[in-house]
């Protein structure tokens, strides 16, 4: 029985996230939830037996980047999967660096998550397939200290900026609605005009290019 705790302030998110643990009963015991980082490692001195922990980055108060280096510091037999939507190459490595035992897609299926954290357990680095070739180019050319992109205009609109706040912490379109007060079909449409502004294809992409630009956090 491999013990999991998740670390995630987005509520909707953490309860998928339970969801898909929970359908594996046999092979996962769920221990405990936090809200974010600080909240993770004050419950790891409480209770520090846990496997693996399911960490995301982007959490209030202490981040998930600096809550690994943390966790990986005082409690080093714990496993730490990175759970998230960044894929671009700085939180990768930064993550890496922090000590991540690995690093999946939160839109990964049950299966794959379960296959991953059995890999984490048997000394393996489970990675999502996209993740994997961003890490191979990692190794290629190692990451540098980028100048501070310059600021451009791109004339998205406050809603389309709330919009895509909410997509970067993984959210999707019903929540999003919920959320704002909107219809799904308006969410939608503030995407794709958002996709078109930005010169975009998805929303890993619009995404990376806001956080880039400083459009959003």
């Amino acid at each position: 029985m491999i013990r999991i705790a998740l670390a995630e302030d987005n509520a909707f998110l953490a309860r998928s996230i339970r969801e898909k643990i929970a359908l594996f009963p046999e092979q996962l015991k769920f221990k405990f939830h936090a809200a974010n980082g600080e909240l993770m490692v004050k419950a790891l001195t409480e209770d520090a037996n846990v496997d693996v922990i399911l960490m995301d980055i982007q959490m209030p108060v202490m981040d998930g980047i600096q809550a690994t280096e943390a966790i990986s510091r005082q409690f080093p037999q714990c496993r730490i999967i990175m759970l998230t939507v960044l894929d671009d190459e700085e939180h990768i490595f930064k993550a890496i660096q922090a000590g991540a035992n690995g690093y999946l897609l939160k839109d990964e299926s049950p299966d794959k998550l379960l296959e991953g954290i059995t890999d984490i357990m048997s000394g393996g680095a489970p990675m999502s397939a996209g993740i994997a070739l961003k890490a191979l180019r990692l190794l290629r050319n190692p990451i540098a200290k980028e100048e501070t992109a310059p600021t451009e205009d791109f004339s998205l609109s406050s809603r389309e900026i709330d919009v895509l706040t909410h997509l970067s912490k993984g959210f999707d379109y019903k929540q999003i609605a919920e959320n704002l007060f909107i219809s799904p079909a308006t969410v939608r449409k503030h995407i794709e005009n958002t996709y078109v502004k930005l010169q975009v294809h998805n929303k890993l992409e619009a995404v990376q290019k806001a956080q880039k630009h400083r459009i959003i956090d």
